[in-house]
């Protein structure tokens, strides 16, 4: 395990938990057991944090009791210059409750990505994680700035398949998620992606239930405005079958 991926992987995805960290670092295949690989993560992480290349937050998911891999990491000051970032150094302070759920979402979502790229479900051949997989484009005839929360690149088979993906906790209203779905098309309108990459990546809501995939499919569909095909909605729980058997 090298700690600078860890610290790395932390910057890009703004907060992890320590049991996401473990999931993606200290894999049961390289240690001697799962306690093992979990002293390894808090010896890891307890080094890290003392020397503020990470930072704890005192909230953690799950409460006190659900042990070490409830924490709660994000970029300290000494990991900010250690990755030589040109971005100014964030204050740091506790994040809402809102945001902290959808970027450990979106994080989480890369875990079970990587995961099943280590199992040998497909081929993670590349990723973007934001601000870096955002899109600028030209709408109504202004500049546009596409954020999609993480864009990904799979091998499945002989098959390259191309992802722009939403992580969607439930929190927004319907309105504000169709006018996503409307930039999306707008981008995909304007054939810049085409040009720059051959290819127009799939757009994949992630939600929760079953409750919400049905409302926002069908939001989708009964959108004139919208290209049904480009847009595909899936549970959290059947993610990676998705994406390991959905057509390119």
């Amino acid at each position: 395990m090298n700690a600078y991926s860890v610290v790395r992987n932390v910057a890009q995805f703004r907060f992890m938990t320590g049991q996401q960290i473990e999931q993606l670092h200290f894999s049961r295949t390289d240690h001697d057991s799962t306690a093992s690989a979990a002293r390894a993560t808090r010896r890891t992480l307890a080094v890290l944090a003392r020397e503020r290349v990470l930072l704890r937050l005192q909230r953690r998911v799950g409460g006190a009791r659900a042990g070490s891999g409830s924490f709660i990491y994000a970029l300290g000051p000494v990991g900010h210059r250690l990755l030589a970032l040109d971005r100014p150094r964030p204050r740091y302070r506790e994040p809402s409750t809102t945001f902290i759920d959808h970027t450990l979402g979106v994080a989480q979502l890369f875990v079970d990505l990587s995961t099943a790229g280590r199992d040998g479900a497909f081929d993670v051949l590349g990723y973007q994680s934001e601000p870096t997989c955002w899109r600028q484009f030209s709408w109504r005839g202004s500049p546009a700035t596409l954020r999609p929360d993480l864009y990904v690149a799979l091998g499945v088979d002989e098959f390259e398949h191309r992802w722009f993906c939403e992580v969607d906790n439930g929190t927004e209203h319907l309105p504000a998620i169709i006018k996503k779905c409307r930039q999306y098309e707008a981008y995909y309108q304007s054939g810049k992606e085409q040009a720059a990459h051959g290819v127009f990546p799939r757009v994949c809501w992630l939600v929760r239930d079953e409750r919400r995939e049905r409302t926002l499919r069908r939001a989708i569909n009964a959108d004139a405005r919208l290209t049904p095909q480009l847009f595909v909605v899936a549970q959290r729980s059947a993610a990676i079958d998705m994406f390991r058997g959905a057509p390119s």
